[in-house]
């Protein structure tokens, strides 16, 4: 675009004019022109693939106003259905499955669930290994569906709460230890066995030992002595007949006696024996037996 210049003068005023000149070009031009359109063209091209790219991410995600996918953002927190995968910790207050279904956690290696206090200390482990399940806490407890402690560990004691202990091993139950119970009863037409390999059976209680046999007979069994001991009382052996088989016998009564009748003395250390019965007592004519 060319601009031309006038000059006004006053009369009586000579002033030469000056030629047309001074031409402006306004705009971009050439080669200039070209590359600018050429990118605006490809901002343009851009931001089409970047929204076709944004609304494909959409799509695939599942993203809604009420969530991503398979979560959901509920009034109660946050609901996942479907099975999922968590590259990193997770931090939640309750995790609950629905009604109709269990809860699964499951890993390649181990599960651990871990209890922090607010300083994020760990206070309370749980870690569910591929040989191995580990339980890191002051007490562990286990209750019954209307809050009944059915088993209770700490430090100190073990607590089995429920009515009846049952063990159905083989072999039994094996204690390194003393142990306090009120009842060892074994299954019914099954033999119940208190042995102690190599070391010595004991049975205190502060006001007696009941043993019971309804359908069988009792047994006690020791390669040294069993003792039987009162310390403030008396030893009652209650029963139709009481057999002593293997108890020393002194001298025999006189031939052709039919009796055949003896009494039982004791030694001053313990020790039975029997003496042919008399009018008095014969213990004294056998007492030999006690040296």
């Amino acid at each position: 675009m060319v601009r031309k210049q006038y000059t006004t003068t006053t009369e009586g005023t000579h002033i030469q004019r000056p030629e047309n000149q001074c031409v402006y070009k306004i705009g971009i031009y050439g080669w200039r022109k070209r590359c600018l359109y050429l990118f605006v063209l490809l901002l343009l091209i851009i931001l089409l693939v970047n929204f076709a790219l944004t609304i494909w991410i959409l799509k695939v995600m599942w993203f809604s106003p009420t969530g991503m996918g398979h979560l959901r953002v509920t009034k109660d927190g946050l609901r996942l259905e479907g099975e999922s995968e968590f590259l990193f910790p997770l931090y939640a207050k309750e995790i609950h499955s629905r009604v109709d279904s269990s809860l699964l956690l499951q890993s390649t290696q181990n599960v651990t669930v871990n209890a922090r206090n607010s300083e994020g200390e760990v206070t309370g482990r749980l870690k569910v290994g591929p040989k191995m399940v580990e339980v890191q806490s002051q007490q562990f407890q286990i209750n019954s569906k209307d809050g009944k402690p059915l088993f209770t560990v700490d430090e100190k004691e073990v607590v089995v709460g429920t009515d009846k202990l049952r063990v159905t091993g083989p072999e039994g139950a094996l204690f390194e230890h003393s142990v306090e119970t009120p009842l060892v009863r074994a299954d019914p037409f099954q033999d119940l066995r208190l042995e102690s390999p190599t070391r010595s059976l004991s049975m205190d209680a502060p006001k007696g030992v009941h043993i019971k046999a309804h359908a069988g007979k009792i047994e006690a069994l020791s390669q040294m002595d069993i003792i039987f001991q009162s310390s403030d009382g008396m030893l009652v052996l209650d029963a139709e007949t009481v057999c002593l088989p293997k108890l020393v016998q002194g001298t025999q009564g006189p031939a052709g006696s039919s009796q055949r009748l003896y009494e039982i003395c004791v030694c001053p250390d313990g020790k039975l024996y029997l003496s042919v019965a008399g009018v008095g007592t014969t213990c004294h004519e056998h007492s030999h037996i006690c040296l």
